[in-house]
């Protein structure tokens, strides 16, 4: 499990965060949603020690504070938002960055096998800045499975972190992004995923997490918290939210929402 207490974030002396929970278990996908702004990605970055932050965060019942870098990128890997590479490697090359030092860094396998899981089989040898912004965003995907490859070891889950993972995707890639998180989470793992399109939402999060204004609104089963009064707060709009025929669940079309403001 993931607990953070008490969360806030200044940055250029601005405050971000303010004295934010979080929880996340293994086994779900936990998705953060938002407007622009609402400090999705900065409670993300805090949790993963890209930000400095007062409060405390639990990784697995351990303070992230007291744990050694190495024994952080044992247990979990990192997706941002954008990567940019400024020398010329290929594909293989970025994704074995993900392998973790030890007897794991020979697992020259787990290149292919990563990369193959991303639907990039074929590209090991092609050089990532000739790559789509989408190819790219999947190699770095596939790098951050490589680093976390077994949703649980010793007993231990591992997390996956992922910053939008699928805003530069088509929809069918982004399926099958949001499939390979949702399976990575049922085999044991657990997944952080900040994301913009409230439908995959809906379809994959078993948790939700909604901020606004630096703060969390709601937070619990997507149709508890993907409501119209959640939502329209959140985001400032009038939002109506629609249930399918078959099942209930959740999904939004674009005509439902109005541009006022409430």
């Amino acid at each position: 499990m993931i607990s953070a207490r008490n969360i806030s974030v200044e940055l250029g002396r601005k405050p971000i965060l303010f004295n934010v929970d979080f929880e996340a278990a293994s086994g779900e996908v936990t998705a953060i949603v938002g407007p622009n702004g609402s400090g999705k990605t900065t409670l993300l970055r805090a949790m993963t020690q890209e930000v400095d932050f007062t409060g405390q965060v639990k990784m697995n019942g351990r303070d992230i504070a007291m744990l050694k870098p190495w024994q952080l990128s044992a247990i979990r890997g990192v997706l941002p938002q954008k990567s940019a590479l400024a020398f010329p490697f290929t594909v293989s090359e970025v994704v074995r960055i993900g392998l973790s030092e030890g007897v794991e860094a020979q697992a020259e396998d787990r290149i292919v096998r990563a990369l193959d899981r991303v639907g990039l089989a074929h590209y090991a040898d092609r050089f990532y800045q000739e790559l789509s912004g989408g190819e790219q965003q999947r190699v770095q995907l596939a790098r951050v499975l490589a680093q976390v490859w077994e949703p649980v070891v010793n007993s231990e889950a591992r997390w996956l972190f992922l910053d939008e993972p699928v805003s530069a995707l088509d929809i069918g890639h982004q399926l099958e992004v949001m499939d390979l998180a949702h399976a990575y989470a049922k085999a044991g793992g657990g997944v952080v995923a900040v994301m913009h399109d409230l439908n995959l939402t809906s379809l994959y999060a078993e948790r939700v997490v909604v901020m606004s204004n630096g703060q969390v609104l709601a937070a619990g089963r997507p149709e508890a918290v993907l409501t119209d009064d959640i939502l329209s707060e959140a985001y400032s709009c009038s939002i109506a939210v629609n249930r399918t025929p078959l099942g209930g669940g959740t999904f939004l079309l674009p005509h439902c929402a109005g541009a006022s403001s409430r």
